[in-house]
């Protein structure tokens, strides 16, 4: 972004009498991962994090992020355009408020905020404007076309119940809460709920479009006619009609005086206010789709635990790739290395987010991305980050592991902050608990150990997966800031403590987890624990042996036995050996 099309963009706000507009990093799904004609906030800052906003005012501008790409805002902004602004420490309601004058008129799109978030500027005291056409889009000569891609049926062999099956179910819960209908505005639940899939956003198998659903289960899908072939239409059956999206407008006008479902949090304001201008009764609400969504079924939790297989070799043969590359690689051609590996596994749909390839120093950079320009070499002694994940028909995974590229061994202070990692990750997969838990209930387990030495790290410890769908799925996240909904049985759950020491290292073990019931001698209410899906090593170099108590030692001799179990019937020769050693019991 030049400073010319920056002044471009305050002349088209201007122009439309506002004082000031807001470009979040969003579409009109709200969602983590956006088509490239959604990428405004790039296209504005040159920011490519999946967490941002820029606010724009007539004399000063501002990019905001969180603490995981703080860096990364840093590297990719222009200074001299751009203040660099953490989201959560200096709200952008505040900062506007602080930097404009009374009754400053602050443009938005209604299709990209939800109705919490403008009510949140609202109570600032900000007079918040939504705009009848994007001042960005006016101004973008470039913007691409959007996403095409058709929607093809997810078989009931992954998705373990019937779309109709699905439809009923939902509606049940409109008809429970004396609803009418419910706006769905989520690709994830739409997928969810109609059994199909898509590749109109990087990394997630979404078909971009709306949906009603209708408390007689009948559902109005609205997307392009040309993205539904013949064969979708005829899976979706005839219970579903299929309709440009050029004809939502007057879909929500006949629901006049009907009780409708918005989630005020979950989907574009610009709904519950179309749907109140016709006269129809918005009802808040969450998603319908939400927990059923993520409450995954024995079908799909099976998915899971075979994906996760599959995937643990292509995994171990990388991890014994990168002992033995030598002093050749870089992060990006050992995140390409890592691809090559999984495309070769069965049922592989490409990754489920772009890998997280840090070496030494980029390590620190929590949600790094690397780049041409980043890109480093894999140096001998100096710790090394991968965080990656793949989308499978069956299952969708990430796993996370901090590795020593040797030979020397490793200095002490990074032993003993992997160690109290490690702790914390081994807290976490260990832990049993009640029904009614939330996420925010156990977050403190996983930082236990490191809080005993003031030490931290600046993101939630773990976050809902989807079923060959969003990596990054709600309702439940293990975080301070998780929303109150308790963990349930079938949900599946990351689990990644971390740490990071800027300009040195970074340090996270990730593997995934699926909720189960618990049941023992003495308990007086149900219970739930975690069944670990992710099987590959963790390097025992990184670890303090002196730092782990006889129970931890325990956890981690039996989960390397089950990653030998599982992956090394799969492995032959130097691989085999590697693993053989990687798995080996301490004591």
């Amino acid at each position: 972004m030049s400073a010319a099309s920056l002044t471009q963009l305050r002349e088209e706000i201007r122009r439309q009498g506002l004082d000031g507009l807001l470009v979040p990093r969003a579409d009109e799904h709200l969602g983590e991962y956006v088509p490239a004609n959604a990428e405004r906030l790039a296209w504005l800052t040159g920011f490519t994090g999946s967490a941002g906003l820029a606010v724009v005012l007539a004399d000063r501008a501002a990019a905001f992020t969180d603490g995981r790409y703080v860096l990364q805002l840093a590297a990719q902004t222009d200074g001299a355009l751009w203040e660099r602004r953490h989201l959560i420490d200096e709200p952008p309601p505040a900062w506007i408020a602080a930097h404009t004058k009374p009754g400053a008129r602050i443009g938005y799109d209604a299709l990209h905020f939800s109705e919490d978030a403008v009510q949140r500027y609202s109570d600032a005291g900000l007079v918040m404007v939504p705009v009848e056409r994007n001042p960005i889009d006016v101004v973008w000569a470039d913007r691409p076309d959007p996403p095409m891609a058709p929607a093809l049926p997810h078989p009931i062999a992954y998705a373990g119940k019937t779309a109709a099956q699905k439809r009923e179910d939902v509606a049940a819960i409109l008809r429970d809460a004396k609803q009418d209908a419910a706006v769905v505005t989520d690709p994830a639940s739409i997928a969810w709920l109609l059994n199909i899939r898509g590749d109109d956003v990087p990394f997630t198998p979404f078909a971009l479009g709306f949906a009603l659903v209708h408390a007689d289960g009948g559902t109005e899908l609205f997307m392009a006619p040309s993205k539904i072939p013949e064969a979708t239409r005829t899976w979706l059956g005839n219970s579903v009609s299929v309709q440009d999206r050029s004809a939502l407008p007057g879909a929500l006008a006949r629901l006049r005086g009907k009780k409708v479902r918005v989630d005020s949090a979950g989907s574009p304001a610009w709904f519950a206010q179309q749907l109140r201008s016709v006269g129809a009764d918005v009802v808040g609400g969450t998603d319908p789709c939400i927990l059923p969504k993520a409450t995954k079924n024995p079908v799909e939790q099976q998915g899971f635990r075979n994906a996760h297989a599959r995937d643990a070799v292509a995994v171990c043969r990388f991890l014994h790739w990168l002992e033995t590359a030598g002093g050749r690689e870089t992060e990006m051609s050992a995140a390409a290395r890592l691809i090559g590996f999984r495309s070769e596994v069965d049922l592989f749909r490409g990754e489920s987010f772009p890998a997280i390839s840090g070496a030494g120093e980029n390590g620190a950079i929590i949600h790094y991305r690397v780049s041409a320009e980043t890109n480093r070499a894999l140096n001998p002694n100096e710790p090394y980050l991968i965080d990656s994940g793949a989308q499978y028909s069956d299952g969708t995974t990430d796993i996370t592991r901090t590795v020593w590229l040797g030979p020397d061994a490793p200095p002490a202070g990074l032993r003993d902050h992997v160690t109290r990692v490690f702790k914390g990750h081994i807290a976490i997969a260990t832990l049993i608990f009640p029904v009614g838990v939330c996420g925010a209930h156990i977050d403190g387990f996983a930082r236990a150990a490191l809080w005993q030495v003031g030490l931290d790290f600046d993101h939630g410890t773990g976050h809902g997966v989807g079923s060959y769908l969003s990596v990054h799925e709600g309702p439940v996240s293990i975080s301070r800031a998780a929303k109150p909904v308790p963990i349930a049985a079938g949900m599946v759950l990351s689990n990644e403590p971390g740490y990071y020491l800027p300009g040195h290292y970074g340090i996270r073990l990730e593997n995934l987890l699926l909720v189960e019931e618990r049941q023992f001698p003495g308990a007086l209410k149900p219970f739930l624990g975690f069944e670990t899906l992710t099987w590959a090593p963790f390097d025992m170099r990184l670890i303090d042996r002196s730092l782990l108590t006889e129970a931890e030692i325990a956890w981690i001799n039996a989960y390397h036995a089950k990653v030998a179990a599982i992956v090394a019937p799969h492995l032959t020769g130097a691989a085999h050996i590697w693993l053989t050693a990687a798995c080996a019991p301490i004591r």
